[in-house]
């Protein structure tokens, strides 16, 4: 009995072990791997006590990582030898969510619940921002067009939340979302669209209304689905 204990006990170290360096070696947050394996954060501190993932999220741990499933359960191989590193495996899992942009009169923000998760090329995430803190949205509505359309996915970075004039943002106002052009004035953001027939939406950023308004991340990408 005290044998099993102990081998077992090893078993669960080491894989929390092996878990903790290759997080660090990526610079990933724990929160950031939490959103790509689509788990709380709470989990993964769970997972890097020792506790071992079950079904399809060892799986999605192991893309996370980009580390063989072999290697971080069981220290089968090399680590190093094992990680899913060249320019074709290097793939990031981005998460899909629930809450549906607004391109017109805003939806409301749902909590960002996790549907699926689309790979991207890591190389390619890389060149447009931070790919730990981005997340897709798919878009309602015909403000955007033409430039983006009713039903696109769009590939937000949440890490890029200062604005840059000119630039698309997904913007929360209150309970609505928004996916606009951002231009700031003091006080104030100034939220515009592409279509001519909306016009602009003027944004209070006050220290009264700053938690009513904010900026969640720059549109970088956008996908869309042919019929």
């Amino acid at each position: 009995m005290n044998t099993t204990s102990l081998s077992s006990g090893g078993l669960h170290s080491g894989f929390a072990e092996r878990l903790r360096r290759r997080r660090v070696q990526l610079g990933l947050r724990k929160q950031d791997l939490a959103a790509q394996v689509g788990v709380s954060l709470t989990t993964i501190q769970q997972y890097e006590n020792g506790q071992l993932p079950k079904g399809e999220f060892a799986v999605r741990l192991s893309e996370a990582l980009r580390c063989s499933l072999d290697w971080l359960l069981a220290g089968k191989g090399d680590g190093d030898g094992d990680v899913l590193d060249t320019p074709e495996a290097r793939l990031v899992m981005v998460p899909m969510v629930e809450a549906r942009l607004s391109a017109g009169t805003g939806s409301f923000e749902t909590g960002g619940e996790i549907l699926r998760h689309y790979a991207f090329r890591w190389d390619f995430l890389h060149r447009k921002g931070n790919p730990a803190r981005m997340v897709l949205l798919r878009v309602s509505g015909d403000s955007m067009q033409p430039r983006i359309l009713h039903n696109d996915v769009v590939l937000i970075d949440q890490s890029q939340s200062d604005p840059v004039p000119g630039r698309i943002y997904a913007v929360g106002v209150e309970d609505m979302v928004y996916l606009k052009i951002v231009n700031a004035m003091p006080g104030k953001l100034i939220l515009t669209s592409v279509n001519p027939d909306y016009a602009p939406i003027e944004a209070d950023t006050c220290e009264q209304l700053a938690d009513l308004v904010r900026i969640i991340g720059r549109a970088v990408w956008v996908g869309r689905e042919l019929d």
